[in-house]
């Protein structure tokens, strides 16, 4: 069930007669509990929940899934595996699924702007817009890879790059003095409740 999550109860009001107890129901829906899911059904179905994420257009995805008893291991390894194969994926918790909502669902926006802004910056400096682009997508890009397969701290790779009184940490004076991480924290904490209260 990939549809939006207000047309669920009626997708569901339409298909629920079909549905056997040996079928599994992917549901990929922010807000949308596998209770809530199980309850439109109106009896006993397996239900695996899944966040995915929009880079899995390229591969590069990253999804949270999670299931209900009715499902065996066997039949969740089958789902992981599936979502797997198109970036990574990770079993959590139902109650951590509004997490994930707000950081791997939600933050490639939050990366696009990013790369938009540090683009325009350096269009304002004179590189032409295409170029500007490519710069900053692959800085993000590059950076993201060599943090996912050194498994070093972010903290840790910030400091190689910062020399002292160099150019970078000037850079990150500035986003600390405005607020940087501030304004990241409260901006997947405003998603969570959001998919909190869907």
């Amino acid at each position: 069930l990939s549809v939006k999550p207000q047309v669920y109860p009626a997708v569901i009001k339409e298909i629920r007669d079909e549905v056997s107890s040996e079928q599994i129901i992917v549901t990929i829906a922010a807000g949308v509990s596998m209770e809530a899911a199980e309850r439109q059904f109106g009896k006993e179905v397996k239900i695996v929940r899944v966040m995915p994420n929009t880079p899995a257009l390229v591969g590069e995805g990253m999804s949270g899934l999670c299931c209900n008893e009715y499902v065996t291991e066997e039949e969740f390894d089958l789902v992981h595996k599936i979502f797997e194969s198109f970036g990574k994926a990770e079993k959590i918790t139902e109650n951590l699924m509004d997490a994930v909502v707000g950081v791997s669902g939600s933050g490639p926006a939050y990366v696009y702007m990013f790369i938009e802004a540090m683009a325009d910056a350096a269009v304002a400096q004179g590189l032409p817009r295409k170029q500007a682009y490519t710069f900053a997508a692959q800085a993000v890009l590059g950076s993201a890879k060599l943090m996912l397969e050194t498994g070093k701290h972010p903290g840790e790779l910030k400091d190689m790059v910062t020399s002292p009184a160099g150019t970078t940490i000037e850079g990150v004076r500035v986003l600390e003095e405005k607020g940087f991480r501030g304004a990241v924290i409260d901006a997947v904490k405003a998603s969570v409740e959001k998919s909190e209260n869907m």
